[in-house]
C-alpha cells in the first residue's frame, strides 16, 4: 500500500523481501561515494538493515525512507523519504536512485512528494536537505525542487563538508 503517490510515482514501506534492491543500491558507486558505505555485503545484511534502518524508524517515526516505484510498474528505481537525523535540527529529505533512473526527473518527483507529504500530513513546517558540495546532479534536484542553499557545514561525526538546503512553508 503506498504512503504517497505523484504523478508517475508510487512511494510505499520498504519490507525485508526487498532486501536484493537494497543490496544493490547501497553498493552503487554513486551511493558510495556520496552518502557513504554502510557495509552491507549480502542479502542477509540488507535484511538487517531494513529491518533496523528503515522498519524501526517507520515504527518509532511514523516515517522515514520509502520505496519508489513507478504506478504500472513495481520494480524498484530507488529510495526516497523523511528521516530526523540527531546531526540535523529538523527532518530532511533524502533520496537515492540506481544508475537506470537517474536524470528522468523521478528524483525532484519524489522530493516534491515527500516536502508535500511533510507539510500536509505530518504538519511539517520546515524539511532540510544534505548533498556533498561535488554533488551537483544532488543539488540540482534539491534546487528544482523548490529548496535553497542554507549552510555549508561538517555535521557531527562527519570529516567532510556537508550542503544544507531548506524548504519552508
Amino acid at each position: 500500500m503506498p504512503v504517497l503517490q505523484t504523478e508517475r510515482l508510487q512511494l510505499r514501506c520498504f519490507d525485508t523481501q526487498d532486501a536484493e534492491f537494497i543490496l544493490e543500491l547501497l553498493n552503487d558507486p554513486g551511493w558510495l561515494q556520496h552518502i557513504g558505505d554502510r557495509n552491507v555485503r549480502t542479502v542477509d545484511d540488507a535484511r538487517q538493515w531494513i529491518s533496523t534502518r528503515l522498519i524501526d524508524v517507520y515504527q518509532r517515526l511514523g516515517f522515514g525512507f520509502w520505496a519508489v516505484h513507478l504506478h504500472d510498474d513495481p520494480t524498484l528505481l530507488g529510495l526516497c523519504g523523511l528521516i530526523k537525523r540527531d546531526t540535523l535540527p529538523e527532518v530532511d529529505v533524502g533520496y537515492a536512485f540506481l544508475p537506470n533512473y537517474r536524470g528522468k526527473g523521478y528524483a525532484r518527483e519524489a522530493v516534491v512528494g515527500c516536502l508535500k507529504h511533510g507539510h500536509e500530513v505530518l504538519g511539517l513546517q520546515r524539511i532540510l536537505a544534505i548533498t556533498t558540495p561535488d554533488n551537483a546532479a544532488s543539488q540540482r534536484v534539491l534546487e528544482a525542487s523548490g529548496m535553497q542553499l542554507e549552510d555549508r557545514r561538517t555535521l557531527a561525526g562527519e570529516t567532510r563538508e556537508t550542503l544544507v538546503y531548506a524548504w519552508q512553508s
